[in-house]
């Protein structure tokens, strides 16, 4: 029999006698009461007695016929699995977000994706806050298949937990039942017990894998020994109130949000995050109370000290817990609490935390004082025992709501208590941006907006909020005339300035053309020396053409590929280095437009002369029409002659180009790729950029539930399509 799976079928059946006997390891070390352990199930001593027979057999033996007792042990392990597993697999659920991020000051749309749990029969899912962050809308995947839209109930950053509510209707359309898991009891858990961990992993199918606990009150400790939570954002912390489950079944990215899962088949954990030999789980405990105050109030009302703790392990301290902070005008700032005191009593409750594994405890139980309660303190602080009191507040969230203003090019949020005093505003009025556009109005204005500054008033009006920020932008779009501008007034680095935004400052990224020039249709290389040496023609040294562009005046003379030209209307031209390459071309741009330039060319080692008459330049890509499209997520551009010569194309071929696709956006999402030519759009032929432009504006405008696209790729014309995730303007 197999050595692992000796011992962890040793394992598993001893877990399950003890939970039979309604005792923990703990108990059955202390009373040592053999008597208790053999009066077990019938089933169970069997089992045992024949685990202890194939433990004596030697280590590796294999036979043509295995010993029946060992396919009975094997058989038990893996209906005990199997049993756990089926009571937890229905209930697993895969859900897919429809994301709106903020990021370099553009709103960007996409996808994400992560696990769940159905803890009620009303449909509430149990999952991470992690994977809900952002999240605009939610597609549930049940375990038969069936999709659902989801609503966010409630989230709660500090635990990384978030509570879904499946749609009932379209559940009861399907004419489905939802199965629901059970939350255990994390408390039960025991170093070495055998977990499943259940989810999406990667996004595919929902799997299971297997493994061991390997801690049950891990904890992330910093340099100083103290308890160490995690930040999502400069502003979001997380994890601060969390003794992890560590285990080392695999997960990976989209198993968050997933189930742990005891062989008694109770969910006592929710997977968070990890790879694939080393996972950490949110205790069901934990996760069970966050449940019901999300699904309560939407979120979880917790009391704020305004102060922040640490261990007294060595310090020298003999007990209680130290004031490693205070928060200025906090409740224990008004009280009178200092940094560097020692908190000995909590509402006359003995306080001691010596290591960092006892700070989450202590977090969370003075976090469920009602908001608002009178605490009473007792403390120490130069040797000295002294009392106090603070009134507790309510702990606000910590990041506050984001908004893009599209039309100025810039994100702004809310302001909150943690925001105004870790940046050390004077106050909570007024709009922070955390996020300019680059090129957009807000950027270009003089003096420019950035990250950081605090946006106070509107055209002369006071803005103290998202909210009256947001009202005075929707009274201006749309109603800007050429010339107007928006004056804002704004707050940086303690002093007050105002810009002016040009609301003419569109999207579309031109570049001013050059003026237009006298232009030779051909591409050439320079030859040196060397290379004219080895041509066999040392004295021809020049610029040799490479390409001569179709349907050109170039085209129409004599001139070739492998041609070397030598000098231009009897100047020769010789170029020094590679550094002269583009020599030519400038001489020929000193020209006039339609004028003769006569080229002395050295052919197959015979020089002849060759008259061409000169055309106006080309627009270059650095020149012509871009249009950015916030929601599609795509950067197009007008396609030029050089496009049409590189790739082949007629001189009738249309379209506007992909030059930029954004990671995650609708575009991405439909197909459409870096450099692919959008042939039409809805049917409709895109011939140029106004084309483009005037038809996503017809397609926003009546908010299209599906939006087809034929792209040019290569060689090969492709149909495209999406079904855009709309969501309300700013």
């Amino acid at each position: 029999m197999d050595a692992c799976l000796k011992a962890l079928v040793l394992k598993s059946l001893t877990t399950q006698l003890r939970m039979k006997q309604g005792m923990n390891t703990t108990n059955m070390i202390k009373t040592n009461n053999i008597q208790r352990f053999t009066i077990a199930n019938n089933w169970l001593a069997l089992i045992l007695v024949l685990l202890t027979s194939a433990l004596s057999a030697q280590a590796g033996e294999r036979t043509a016929n295995p010993d029946p007792n060992t396919n009975a042990l094997r058989e038990s392990l893996r209906e005990l699995i199997s049993s756990a597993k089926d009571a937890v697999f229905p209930s697993l659920v895969n859900i897919q977000v429809m994301t709106s991020r903020f990021h370099t000051g553009r709103e960007i749309k996409g996808q994400s994706v992560g696990s769940g749990t159905i803890i009620s029969k009303d449909g509430l899912v149990l999952t991470n806050y992690h994977v809900v962050r952002n999240g605009r809308k939610f597609i549930a995947t049940l375990a038969n298949q069936v999709e659902v839209t989801a609503e966010l109930i409630g989230e709660d950053p500090l635990t990384d937990l978030a509570l879904l509510q499946l749609n009932l209707d379209e559940i009861k359309a399907a004419n489905i039942s939802l199965s629901v898991a059970k939350l255990g009891n994390s408390d039960k858990l025991a170093v070495g017990d055998t977990v499943m961990s259940m989810g999406s992993p990667w996004a595919l199918s929902k799997s299971v894998t297997l493994g061991i606990v390997s801690n049950t009150n891990r904890i992330f400790v910093s340099a100083g020994n103290d308890a160490e939570g995690m930040h999502f954002s400069r502003d979001q912390r997380t994890g601060i109130y969390t003794r992890w489950i560590q285990h080392d079944s695999a997960i990976s990215p989209g198993n968050s949000g997933g189930p742990l899962v005891s062989l008694w088949g109770e969910v006592i954990g929710v997977n968070t995050r990890g790879s694939s030999n080393m996972g950490f789980a949110i205790p069901s405990n934990l996760a069970s109370e966050v449940a019901a105050k999300l699904s309560e109030h939407g979120h979880v009302p917790r009391s704020w000290f305004g102060w922040t703790l640490k261990p007294i392990r060595n310090t020298g301290i003999e007990k209680g817990v130290l004031v490693n902070s205070i928060v200025e005008n906090g409740p224990a700032a008004k009280s009178g609490i200092m940094a560097g005191d020692v908190i000995l009593e909590i509402n006359n409750e003995p306080v001691m935390v010596w290591f960092a594994e006892e700070k989450p405890l202590l977090l969370m139980t003075i976090s469920d004082y009602p908001i608002g309660s009178e605490i009473s303190l007792r403390y120490l602080r130069d040797n000295k025992v002294h009392k106090t009191s603070l009134k507790t507040r309510a702990l606000l969230a910590e990041q506050g709501k984001k908004i893009y203003f599209r039309e100025w090019g810039l994100v702004g949020t809310n302001i909150t208590r943690k925001m105004s005093q870790s940046r050390r505003l004077e106050s909570q009025l007024g709009v922070l941006i955390q996020g300019v556009r680059g090129g957009g109005p807000a950027e270009t204005a003089e003096p420019s907006l950035r990250n950081g500054d605090v946006i106070t008033a509107v055209n002369g009006k006071k803005v103290a909020s998202l909210a009256e920020l947001t009202s005075a932008y929707e009274m201006l779009v749309g109603n800007i005339s050429v010339d107007d501008h928006v004056l804002l007034e704004f707050a940086r680095l303690g002093r007050s300035n105002m810009t002016l935004l040009n609301m003419r400052n569109g999207e579309a990224n031109q570049h001013t053309p050059e003026v237009a020039k006298a232009w030779l249709g051909i591409s050439v290389q320079p030859v040196l020396t060397d290379l004219a040496k080895r041509l066999g023609s040392p004295s021809a040294t020049g610029f040799r053409i490479t390409r001569v562009y179709p349907t050109t005046s170039a085209a129409k003379s004599k001139l070739a590929e492998g041609d070397i030209i030598l000098s231009l209307n009897g100047e020769r031209v010789i170029p020094r280095g590679r550094q002269d390459s583009g020599m030519l071309h400038r001489l020929i741009r000193r020209l006039d437009i339609g004028g003769k330039a006569v080229l002395l060319v050295s052919r197959e080692g015979k020089e002849q002369e060759i008259t061409v008459t000169l055309e106006r330049t080309h627009l270059t890509r650095a020149e012509v029409g871009r249009q950015q499209n916030d929601d599609f997520g795509l950067l197009v551009r007008e396609i030029t002659f050089f496009d049409r010569d590189e790739n082949r194309w007629q001189a009738d071929t249309h379209g506007v180009l992909v030059e930029k696709i954004e990671r995650a956006g609708w575009g991405q999402l439909s197909g459409i790729r870096y450099n692919d030519l959008i042939l039409k759009i809805d049917g409709n032929e895109i011939n140029n950029l106004a084309d483009y432009k005037a038809e996503l504006e017809t397609i926003t405008k009546s908010k299209s539930e599906r939006v087809t696209f034929l792209v040019l790729r290569g060689a090969e014309t492709r149909f495209l399509y999406i079904e855009p995730d709309w969501l309300p303007e700013s």
